[in-house]
């Protein structure tokens, strides 16, 4: 990895962009300490792993998982909308409010079909592109090539490439370059473990840049459906974003010296320590949540005698889907609008559910220790 060569600047028309070298080939890993890490972190992931697949209903978990990742990776490109917001309809959004809405909406929609979408196609540029394609429709950026690579000169940071803090190589090159890439990721003689090839495919991902819109929220999906495509991960419940924002500086900066100075060991490392921090939070999140299943079933919901059956069904449907409205739990549970009313007393005052807003109509419910969980 000491001899990493990232590429280097070509002449382009007014303009130098940066010519990435070619990444599907075999290292060799010759640092102690990014050997502990790389030891750290496959472990830590095989304990997420391992955990996640012992949680009962684990998929009634992942839909905040994935709201919170759609978010905090939309919060990176300057969204606003938080995770209560993100769980409401369209229609009870602020009308300034709803394109942010759209996009993190679109981004849950594009990770689950993309997860879904590994069960019948390799992970590879059609199924970027059709991830893409989800990402921005009907959003800012719809206009830009959706679902297809760029035709075009982009560039990062600056008003124009005159003053742009880093330039992707030219258009006509990214073909090549994402189909180099895709056999990277597939190839199983490279000499790099999973990890490792996680974090390089990350890199060269947002260095290509291949896309006109849209590059940061792929790339940092291109981590899950990596590690579930590897078999790393059973279920998607690892996600970055939260690691790279709260460190966006040294997250940009260590890409960037990767391309300056070819330090792509510093580049690693910081990945690994994100990877064995957000495992962790994972775990633990994981176990809170079955914590306060238990409390719920085991100390609350019981105290309601024959209104617990009903009472059980709303909490299960919580634990996907932690805002509710009145006519939601009559739906759910099956009663009437009457009965939906009192059970959501009832969950009021067990301080399972939490109003929220001054509605006096179609007032929402929140599952507010839920989502501390994720906070």
């Amino acid at each position: 990895m000491k001899s990493f060569k990232s590429g280097k600047y070509i002449n382009a028309i007014g303009y130098k962009a940066f010519a990435p070298e070619f990444i599907n080939r075999i290292y060799k890993i010759d640092d102690a300490a990014l050997q502990l890490l790389i030891e750290k972190s496959t472990l830590k992931l095989g304990e997420l792993n391992a955990y996640a697949q012992l949680v009962p209903d684990i998929d009634h978990f992942i839909k905040l998982h994935v709201v919170k990742e759609a978010t905090v990776s939309s919060k990176i490109e300057g969204t606003q909308t938080n995770m209560e917001e993100a769980l409401l309809k369209e229609e009870e959004i602020e009308p300034e409010k709803r394109n942010d809405w759209r996009e993190v909406n679109n981004y849950v929609n594009a990770l689950n079909q993309s997860v879904e979408n590994l069960s019948k196609l390799p992970l590879s540029s059609r199924l970027l592109k059709q991830a893409h394609k989800t990402l921005l429709d009907g959003v800012r950026g719809e206009s830009k090539l959706t679902g297809e690579f760029r035709r075009s000169q982009n560039w990062i940071g600056g008003a124009t490439l005159n003053d742009a803090t880093f330039i992707p190589p030219v258009y006509h090159d990214v073909e090549k370059l994402i189909g180099d890439l895709e056999n990277f990721l597939h190839n199983n003689d490279t000499g790099l473990p999973n990890v490792l090839k996680a974090a390089v495919a990350h890199y060269q991902f947002e260095t290509i840049h291949p896309f006109l819109d849209g590059n940061g929220r792929i790339g940092r999906l291109l981590i899950t459906l990596y590690f579930i495509d590897a078999n790393i991960l059973q279920k998607p419940v690892l996600y970055l974003s939260d690691f790279f924002e709260r460190n966006r500086s040294l997250y940009y900066d260590n890409l960037m010296a990767v391309r300056t100075r070819n330090d792509i060991q510093q580049w690693l490392k910081f990945f690994l320590v994100g990877i064995i921090e957000t495992a962790d939070k994972a775990i633990e999140g994981l176990r809170e949540i079955i914590k306060l299943k238990q409390d719920c079933e085991t100390k609350r919901i019981v105290t309601l005698g024959k209104r617990a059956p009903k009472a059980q069904i709303l909490l299960q449907y919580l634990f996907t889907q932690p805002v509710v409205r009145p006519d939601d739990v009559a739906k759910i549970t099956e009663t009437s609008l009457v009965t939906a009313y009192k059970l959501i007393d009832d969950f009021e005052r067990l301080n399972i559910l939490q109003a929220i807003g001054d509605a006096q109509r179609n007032k929402l419910y929140i599952f507010n220790e839920y989502f501390k969980v994720f906070k």
